[in-house]
């Protein structure tokens, strides 16, 4: 069978890997979730005991959570290279890196801030405080990543990686929850607007509003929520 990735909207950190799977070009399917409707059930919970997306149910037929784990799966599927190095390699240490960067200290700042708009029922003294701590937190990770872009067009090197994918998933809630303001960060700013403009991203940003884009012909479908739940979420 063809690996099926649960996918969240809206703006899930899941988008970068949908885009991933087009650049790996490989078959696979998809499933939808709407991760302020679908996800805080006991059945989802068969499928993630935490209620978080992404999910990945693997070409076998087991269920894989969490980013990294997701993507050294790919990784380790990319025989062509086309997202990743050779294993042992500098370019493939420095993917590793930066991919640990972006999905511990860069995702964990927009904690606070996600915390604060889904705090019910609403403490408002409470969520201010949240709020101020977590507009810090992301200056501060994004201030870090800045300082540490290269002069490579890419953050592994002169293509493309599952680390640009990684974090083009994450970045765009700095403007969602307006933590910081993106002028103060041209590297990264620049960097995000080549990253956002590669087709694969486009194709997943349009998959996640919604829309039935043409993308390279590897995705074969969406699989109903339901239907994936029943047939690899295990006892109920």
């Amino acid at each position: 069978m063809e690996p099926i990735l649960v996918y969240g909207f809206p703006l899930g950190s899941s988008m970068g890997l949908v885009a991933a799977f087009e650049l790996l070009g490989q078959p696979y399917r998809l499933t939808r979730v709407d991760m302020l409707a679908d996800m805080k059930n006991d059945s989802y919970a068969r499928l993630n005991p935490r209620q978080e997306t992404p999910v990945l149910i693997t070409d076998d037929g087991r269920i894989l959570t969490e980013t990294m784990a997701i993507a050294a799966w790919i990784e380790a599927r990319d025989m062509e290279r086309r997202i990743s190095f050779v294993a042992g390699t500098a370019g493939a240490d420095r993917l590793h890196q930066w991919v640990g960067f972006i999905n511990s200290g860069f995702t964990g700042a927009f904690s606070p801030l996600w915390a604060a708009l889904e705090m019910s029922p609403p403490e408002p003294d409470f969520q201010t405080a949240l709020r101020r701590y977590g507009r810090e937190a992301v200056a501060n990770r994004h201030a870090k990543l800045e300082a540490a872009l290269g002069d490579t067009p890419f953050l592994a090197g002169d293509r493309p990686t599952l680390a640009d994918l990684v974090l083009v998933g994450v970045a765009r809630w700095a403007e969602y929850h307006q933590a910081v303001d993106p002028a103060d960060y041209p590297r990264l700013a620049a960097l995000r607007g080549r990253i956002e403009a590669l087709p694969a991203v486009r194709f997943a940003l349009a998959i996640e509003d919604g829309e039935s884009p043409v993308g390279t012909g590897v995705m074969l479908g969406q699989v109903p929520l339901g239907e994936v739940i029943e047939r690899f979420g295990g006892a109920v």
